[in-house]
């Protein structure tokens, strides 16, 4: 199977690289190369912007699949931040999928589509045994502009799979992720200690703790977000479908009930089974 990777050297697309390299045939494009001593630099790469359509059309010929993960990531930016990667981003991406006759799109958005629900609970929302419960029929609540590029992005995505005149793609996966880090920081209490060594806090402390309660909740560890879009890939069932990308963690608010049933999502790790962070390792 033929799949393009946009934005590849991100920390879910390097998910990716490491879990399903060898399992596809897969182009990765990124709007810059990484040097040969970088860990990521053996790689391939078709350099394109997405927001320039001709430069990322060719990349898009003989795919069987994109995975669409190029974007503005960030829920401080303003409006010209996102408009290019992620509202012009998606709209070229599509519509090169739709020219080149590829069949699935599986498109990276964000629980931030939803962040206002965060936002109203926060910090209760932290702690075991909370009891709410988010679903993909939810109604959408942005918590930034980022947020409310990813939603226009789904949105923009049904209408490509259920407009009769569009015949390409056919299968639209909206992954609603929430916290996949890097390597290094892919444990529950990955932006707790990120935060220690970027001096933001100490370890031990309210805010220390905050972010591990948070964490707990959202942590997608990167082989069950590899593991997630491998279901997108296999599956030919979906027309459209919004799924959340989370852990089975006991506190997670965001149901993975319809990834279950629906892709056959079946995540290995939860974050509760952690009382600790690891020792870390340089990346």
């Amino acid at each position: 199977m033929n799949v393009l990777v946009t934005g590849a050297y991100g920390r879910c697309g390097t998910a990716i690289i490491d879990h399903l390299d060898e399992d596809y045939n897969i182009t990765y494009l990124n709007r810059s190369d990484r040097p040969a001593d970088h860990p990521y630099g053996d790689y391939d790469t078709y350099v394109a912007d997405v927001s320039d359509y001709d430069s990322i059309r060719p990349a898009f010929d003989g795919q069987d699949a994109v995975i669409h993960l190029a974007a503005y990531p960030y829920v401080d930016g303003n409006w010209t931040d996102v408009f290019e990667p992620n509202i012009l981003g998606v709209y070229n991406a599509l519509e090169a999928a739709r020219d080149a006759g590829v069949e699935t799109f599986v498109f990276g958005s964000t629980n931030h589509v939803m962040g206002q629900y965060e936002a109203k609970h926060a910090p209760e929302i932290y702690q075991p045994e909370h009891g709410i419960t988010i679903s993909p029929t939810d109604p959408v609540r942005p918590d930034s502009y980022y947020g409310t590029t990813k939603a226009f992005g789904e949105t923009l995505g049904r209408q490509y799979v259920e407009t009769e005149e569009f015949e390409y793609p056919s299968r639209f996966y909206a992954l609603r992720i929430c916290t996949v880090n890097s390597k290094q920081y892919d444990h529950p209490y990955g932006d707790a200690e990120f935060g220690v060594h970027n001096g933001d806090w100490e370890r031990g402390s309210e805010a220390y703790e905050r972010a591990v309660g948070r964490m707990k909740a959202m942590w997608q560890s990167r082989r069950d977000f590899a593991h997630q879009v491998k279901c997108c890939l296999l599956d030919n069932s979906v027309e459209f479908g919004v799924f959340y990308g989370v852990s089975d963690n006991d506190r997670r608010w965001f149901s993975i009930r319809n990834a279950r049933e629906r892709i056959g999502y079946d995540p290995v790790d939860n974050a509760e089974e952690w009382d600790e962070p690891p020792e870390l390792k340089p990346a």
